[in-house]
C-alpha cells in the first residue's frame, strides 16, 4: 500500500522472519559468529536465547542461506509444544522421512539412525535446529540428548542448535540437566540493540527496499522509536509500520517525535482490554425494602427508567380515584322504605 507512494519495491518491516533482511548488530554478530563456531565443531549443542521478537529466528534462517547444502543436511522444529514421542516424530519429518502414526519408537530411531549414517558416507553432516525452546520439557530436552547418542568411532551423527527465550535457561540449569549441559559447547544471549543500532536497523530495512531518503526521520523521532520498542526488532518492525501506514494515509514525507507518539497512542488503544459490561450496584436505604433500592451515580439509565415506571403507576393511580369520584350513584337512597 505505502510502498509505491514511497518508492520502496517491498514492505521494510514485515513481522514474519526474513533473512533477506538479516541486520548484523553486535549483538547478532556474535550470536552469528557461535552459531557457526558450533557448525566447525560439527558436535554436541549450541544454545541461543533472547527475548520475545529479538530476531533469533532470523539469525537462524541467515545461517540457513550461508549453508552448503551439498556438505549439511538441516532440519528446523518451530512447534515445540509437544510429547516426548511427537519430537522424534517431529525431527523424522524434518529430515524428510516417513513418520506415520503406526510406526513405533523403536522404528523411528533405527530409520533416523539409517539416514544420519547414509549422511555421513555422502560425506554430509546433519544438523537439527530446535526453535522456541522454552517449551520443551525436561524430558523432551532428555529425548533429543539422547539422539546425540547416534556416532562413529570419529565423530558424532547429529548437531543440535536450541534456540529459545530466556526461562529456557531455566530447564537447562535443572538438576536433571547435567548430562546435556556437558555437551553444550557454547551459549549466547541475544539482547536488544542499543540506540544507535536501531536508527541504523531502521535505515538498513529501508535501504534493502530501495530508500531513497523518503520519507525522513528527525533525530527525535529514531529516539521516541528506541524509547517506545527497546530495541527489539519485531517492536520496531510493528511501529515503524503502523508509521508508515500514517503517513501514507496523511500524505507526510517527514516523521517527528509527534508523530511517533501519535501511532503508539493508536496503538496502546488498540489494545486496549474492552471495558468489563456496567453490573448496577443494588443497595436499600434499610436494608430489607428493595422498593428503595440506591442506585450508584453512575448509573442514571437505571434510574431514570425506575422513576418512569414510578410516574406511571402514580398517573394508573390518580386515574381510577379520579373515576371514582365523578361517577354519580345508579340509584338514590330513600330514607323513607
Amino acid at each position: 500500500m505505502y510502498e509505491s507512494y514511497y518508492g520502496l519495491s517491498d514492505k521494510p518491516f514485515r513481522l514474519r522472519p526474513d533473512p533477506h533482511f538479516f541486520f548484523g548488530s553486535k549483538g547478532h554478530k556474535r550470536a552469528m559468529a557461535y552459531l557457526e563456531y558450533g557448525l566447525s565443531q560439527g558436535e554436541g549443542f549450541i544454545v541461543i536465547t533472547g527475548e520475545i521478537g529479538a530476531g533469533k529466528t532470523t539469525l537462524v534462517r541467515h545461517l540457513f542461506r550461508q549453508l552448503q547444502s551439498d556438505r549439511i543436511v538441516a532440519a528446523h522444529i518451530v512447534n515445540t509444544h509437544v510429547d516426548a514421542d511427537d519430537i522424534l516424530r517431529g525431527v523424522v519429518a524434518g529430515f524428510g522421512l516417513p513418520f506415520e502414526e503406526s510406526a513405533s519408537k523403536t522404528t523411528l530411531l533405527a530409520r533416523l539412525e539409517a539416514f544420519l549414517r547414509s549422511c555421513d558416507q555422502q560425506g554430509k553432516r546433519a544438523l537439527l535446529v530446535v526453535d522456541e525452546a522454552q517449551n520443551l520439557t525436561p524430558r523432551v530436552v532428555e529425548e533429543l540428548r539422547m539422539l546425540s547418542n547416534f556416532q562413529t568411532d570419529e565423530k558424532s551423527l547429529l548437531q543440535t542448535f536450541l534456540l529459545g527465550q530466556p526461562e529456557f535457561r531455566v530447564t537447562l540449569h535443572s538438576p536433571g540437566m547435567q548430562q546435556l549441559r556437558q555437551r553444550v559447547i557454547a551459549t549466547y544471549h541475544l539482547g536488544p540493540m542499543d540506540a544507535l543500532e536501531t536508527q541504523a536497523y531502521i535505515e538498513h530495512r529501508l535501504l534493502t527496499v530501495g530508500w531513497q531518503g523518503d520519507p525522513s526521520f528527525t533525530p527525535g523521532a529514531h529516539a521516541a522509536i528506541y524509547q517506545f520498542t527497546g530495541g527489539i526488532p519485531r517492536k520496531t518492525n510493528h511501529l515503524c509500520d503502523r508509521l508508515l501506514l500514517m503517513g501514507f494515509l496523511e500524505e507526510m514525507h517527514a516523521f517527528t517525535e509527534a508523530d511517533i507518539e501519535t501511532v503508539i497512542r493508536d496503538i496502546d488503544q488498540e489494545f486496549q482490554p474492552p471495558p468489563a459490561p456496567a453490573v448496577p450496584f443494588v443497595g436499600t436505604a434499610d436494608g430489607t425494602d428493595p422498593d428503595h433500592a440506591v442506585f450508584g451515580n453512575q448509573y442514571p439509565s437505571v434510574l431514570d427508567e425506575r422513576m418512569l415506571r414510578l410516574e406511571k403507576s402514580m398517573g394508573s393511580v390518580l386515574s381510577i380515584l379520579k373515576k371514582i369520584v365523578r361517577t354519580p350513584a345508579t340509584q338514590p337512597i330513600d330514607s323513607h322504605e
